[in-house]
């Protein structure tokens, strides 16, 4: 197998399993991100471990990395000083009652706070879906702290821009980040880098969210349509 294969197959890997968190991440050209919690540069490769083993490593073309971050996740319940289950269900009404998917809005508060309800931006988004304080206004949202109005605000403006831009996510997405006026000005995706790696990223990770549901489901058929078999095959 040559070294390309090899590098195809393990990011495949990495992209479907790989959801323990690491120090940093590598961000490459594709829009594919490896989790990784060391690296080092041999000539034109650059080799990343995603453990503290030498022993596993995946060699990546340097000029297809384009930049490296920070890997802020951390579990909800770190963050957030709230129980998981709870921001779950705070996630799972919201989306309810602005009929759109929870992995959607779960992987938007990924993005943009971390799974923080106390989390401000340099510019002055506030909370888990990091409302600007005009918005929130316009929303209704009168403690942009509060994870409950909060992710309600959030989701009733992500709803609000999806049917705007006709369900277009990327559309919507980039409206969310950036203002509509931008997406507007541009007729589509701004040029802007953050705007387009955040789009980038959210939809990422929804997808790994689905692809993870997908293979449970699969997993579970599989485990439903064997258990008469292994029955039958006790009983005799």
């Amino acid at each position: 197998m040559c070294k390309r294969s090899k590098f195809g197959l393990g990011l495949i890997l990495l992209l479907v399993a790989g959801s323990a968190p690491a120090s940093d991440l590598a961000i490459l050209r594709n829009g594919f991100t490896i989790r990784h919690e060391r690296r080092e540069v041999l000539g034109t490769v650059t080799r990343l471990y995603p453990s503290a083993s030498r022993d596993s490593y995946i060699d990546i073309p340097t000029d297809q990395i384009d930049h490296f971050e920070k890997d802020l996740w951390s579990p909800p319940a770190a963050r957030a000083g709230t129980r998981p289950e709870m921001l779950h269900e705070v996630i799972t009404e919201a989306s309810g009652r602005h009929h759109l998917d929870p992995d959607l809005v779960s992987s938007v508060i990924r993005a943009e706070s971390g799974f923080n309800p106390r989390a401000v931006s340099a510019k002055g988004a506030q909370g888990l879906m990091q409302l600007m304080p005009q918005t929130a206004s316009q929303l209704g949202v009168a403690d942009t702290f509060d994870p409950n109005a909060n992710v309600e605000g959030g989701a009733r403006y992500l709803r609000e821009l999806l049917e705007r831009y006709n369900f277009d996510l990327i559309k919507a997405l980039a409206a969310y980040n950036a203002g509509p006026q931008r997406v507007e000005q541009y007729r589509g995706l701004p040029t802007y880098y953050e705007t387009r790696v955040y789009v980038s990223r959210v939809i990422r990770d929804f997808n790994r969210k689905k692809l993870a549901e997908k293979k449970a489901a699969t997993t579970n058929a599989r485990k439903k349509k064997a258990a008469p078999r292994m029955m039958q095959a006790a009983s005799q």
